[in-house]
């Protein structure tokens, strides 16, 4: 049976048509947790333009049928690379990590020893991950106390995690680091006209990346991590999905240890043994029987 290739006026823009819409959207969000409204359509049919033409064909129907077939597994890491969203910035939500320095990080050195696990469920493009390690690092220089320390950044999108691992930035994306930071953590390119930088070795060698979905059932370990960020992901999942997640992070994370959320994220309402100890960050307690 042919297909109709539906084009717009638009520059030849192959139109997604609603019955595709809602099998794409529904196939993304039980896989992966995003949650697309309507609302969102026309950012899902533009972002795809490419990968139809990558994939040589012409119209949505196909492609969607190859997509929810799971038979193109290249082709699935491909779509969830442009679908995702990847905002972030260095010392974003800047109260977490001087709560952090000022409270968790004493607490631990005094507690729980030398070994600290960390884990940046959703590192996006690694600024996140690098913020931690130079708060952690500051630590250790203003107190002569010395982390074996590492943080394993996680992301659904490996376009991302190669430039996590990369550790190069534009300057500008630097801007909200203290200058004396930024001195002692980047390498500064010899370009003129597109200055990069480059997050120094001593950095990078604490960080190990990997592809994870936060929609898996084969979460890390239980108890394994002392501090867990999470942040800014789970507005796009529904509120049963962000449940989920929160309960499987919970079980990743050690007892009495502590777990960030984005600062519009919510847990009102949850059943998870947690409290709250700052604005989004929360230490995990024994409860229902959970260690």
């Amino acid at each position: 049976m042919s297909t109709t290739t539906v084009m717009s006026n638009n520059n030849n823009t192959i139109k997604l048509l609603d019955r595709e819409y809602y099998k794409l959207s529904s196939f993304i969000h039980d896989h992966y947790g995003i949650n697309l409204t309507d609302a969102k359509r026309v950012l899902l049919e533009s972002r795809l333009q490419k990968r139809l033409r990558a994939a040589g064909l012409t119209n949505f129907k196909d492609y969607v049928k190859q997509v929810i077939s799971s038979k193109n597994q290249e082709e699935i890491i491909n779509m969830i690379n442009v679908v995702s969203t990847n905002k972030t910035d260095f010392f974003r939500e800047k109260s977490h990590f001087d709560y952090m320095s000022k409270v968790l990080l004493p607490e631990m050195a005094t507690k729980y020893g030398k070994e600290l696990k960390v884990w940046s469920a959703a590192s996006s493009t690694g600024e996140e991950i690098y913020t931690i390690a130079m708060v952690i690092e500051e630590f250790m220089n203003a107190n002569s106390f010395q982390f074996n320390y590492s943080i394993d950044g996680t992301d659904i999108s490996t376009d991302v995690l190669r430039k996590c691992i990369r550790g190069v930035y534009d300057l500008a994306d630097i801007a909200p680091i203290p200058n004396s930071l930024k001195q002692k953590y980047f390498l500064r390119s010899r370009d003129k006209i597109r200055p990069k930088v480059k997050v120094v070795r001593k950095l990078r060698a604490r960080a190990n990346f990997y592809r994870f979905n936060l929609m898996s059932s084969n979460y890390p370990t239980k108890g394994k991590y002392d501090i867990i960020f999470c942040r800014n992901v789970l507005i796009y999942f529904d509120r049963k999905t962000q449940y989920e997640v929160i309960k499987k992070l919970c079980g990743s994370l050690k007892t009495g240890g502590y777990l960030f959320l984005g600062h519009s994220e919510s847990i009102i309402g949850l059943d998870l043994p947690l409290q709250q100890v700052t604005h989004t960050g929360y230490r995990k307690v024994l409860s229902h029987g959970n260690a």
